[in-house]
């Protein structure tokens, strides 16, 4: 009888170590992209907490299930990536139709967190204005409007600090990336920033550019840390130049596993800045741009452009993707436009060197490692302007500073996108107007100022908890 008892134990104990091991091989085997991005979503929400909000996950719009073909040609690989990236875009397409159903809990939990940021005091996605800056976008003749704008007052709960960002999408779902970057990025550079501020001890004494290391995917150098009056490299500096590259590189995995947002052949491109005190650090992917209105020596206002175009026609660029056998050529229609094409097939032709998403050339020479730039603000800097191509393709850096310097601050950004609207239609009568966006910061204004940003009717009405009052421009 105790021989049969032991026996029964022994079997009871083996069933739950296989039950054990099933359930681990089970949990193995979920789809990689719900555990990634869930996990990185919830580290998210844990740190963003002390900012008061949680991460903003941008639903795809109903239908927007497969890919639009690229070409007829596939692009030339080893098998094993080929059937990797097949696999990756059926697994991609299966889940954006489905998270497209008003029914998938994905759409619930977007709605609550974009409901959710909305009420963050301090940020500003829309049309508008607070003391310190102006924001203004408008849609192109092109389609939906894929660029984003961002300004984050007090970002990170830090006193004197702001975040701000433009997005330019590109690709059959950039609204998507735009915006993701848009609510994502910022929450990943501070959560990363406190988690490095601990550990981040040595400065850096250099001179006027150097290398901030290089990037394990290519081996080149990721950034160049600009130092434009000489000063030393302080703590505050080498943690965000970390938390940047982190921020950058966690935010296009997420992007690469995301459940409901087809990045295969979409991407979009992103300059943002952080001010904190007198010091600036921008980090730029794309070909969207930062510039700086200043005083020089005669105290003449000049444009200072604190970024690089990062496009294929940069030596350095073209040399990693051609390295990665990428191609770079210019259409006939467009001679001065170079653009990034796969190996053995003529597509997708994408216009710059760095982006996030656009995963059909990242084993080709694409990469969304920042460019990281900082500057240390002086008694004659005015104001830095953030905008997209839109922008700066038909308008020159000294025309937009002098836009700027010449409008209201509240309506600043408004003006430099109608001006370049109008130009678009002015220099190519038959070409369709770019979308365009723009973010002005004011480095010396009156801390006094009454806030305000605009509403659809041009009525102010009450604002978010820190005291703005809120109003659209149309």
């Amino acid at each position: 009888m105790g021989r049969n008892l032991r026996q029964i134990k022994k079997v009871k104990r083996d069933s739950v170590k296989t039950t054990t091991a099933t359930t681990d091989l089970l949990v193995e085997s979920r789809s990689g992209s719900d555990c990634l991005v869930g996990l990185e979503c919830l580290l998210d929400i844990v740190r963003a907490l002390g900012m008061g909000s949680c991460l903003s996950v941008e639903g795809a719009s109903a239908g927007a299930g497969g890919l639009l073909p690229y070409g007829s040609a596939s692009p030339s690989s080893p098998g094993g990536r080929r059937r990797d990236r097949r696999k990756i875009r059926r697994t991609i397409s299966s889940n954006s139709s489905s998270s497209a159903s008003p029914s998938s809990p994905y759409s619930t939990i977007d709605s609550h967190i974009e409901k959710r940021l909305h009420r963050v005091p301090g940020r500003i996605c829309l049309n508008g204005c607070s003391d310190v800056t102006s924001l203004f976008t408008k849609q192109g003749q092109k389609g939906v409007n894929q660029d984003a704008m961002i300004v984050w007052e007090n970002f990170g709960s830090r006193a004197d600090t702001i975040f701000c960002g433009v997005f330019d999408g590109h690709g059959p779902y950039g609204h998507l990336v735009a915006k993701k970057v848009r609510d994502s990025l910022p929450l990943k550079l501070s959560s990363r920033w406190d988690l490095i501020t601990a550990g981040s001890k040595n400065g850096v004494s250099g001179a006027s550019n150097y290398a901030l290391g290089s990037s394990p995917e290519t081996g080149e150098c990721a950034s160049s840390l600009k130092l434009v009056h000489g000063h030393e490299q302080t703590e505050l500096i080498s943690t965000l130049k970390d938390s940047f590259l982190k921020a950058f590189k966690f935010m296009d995995k997420e992007l690469k596993v995301h459940p409901h947002i087809d990045c295969y052949s979409s991407g979009t491109t992103a300059v943002t800045l952080v001010k904190q005190g007198q010091d600036i650090v921008i980090g730029n992917i794309g070909d969207s741009r930062a510039v700086l209105g200043t005083r020089d020596e005669d105290d003449f206002l000049v444009a200072v452009q604190l970024t690089v175009d990062l496009k294929p026609s940069l030596p350095r660029e073209a040399e990693r993707i051609k390295r990665f056998r990428g191609r770079i050529f210019a259409l006939k229609n467009e001679p001065d436009v170079d653009r990034v094409w796969l190996p053995n097939s003529n597509s997708p032709g994408l216009a710059m060197a760095r982006a996030f998403g656009d995963f059909c050339l990242k084993d080709f020479g694409l990469i969304s490692v920042p460019d990281i730039s900082y500057h240390r603000l002086s008694v004659k800097d005015e104001f830095v302007i953030l905008a997209t191509d839109g922008i700066w393709d038909v308008l020159s850096n000294e025309e937009v500073v002098n836009i700027v310097a010449s409008s209201p601050q509240s309506t600043a950004a408004k003006v430099v996108v109608e001006t370049a609207v109008r130009t678009w239609r002015y220099k190519f009568p038959f070409s369709k107007v770019d979308d365009c966006a723009v973010v002005c910061l004011f480095l010396n204004s009156d801390s006094n100022k009454t806030s305000v940003i605009y509403t659809a009717n041009n009525n102010i009405v009450p604002g978010n908890d820190n005291g703005c009052s809120l109003m659209r421009l149309d």
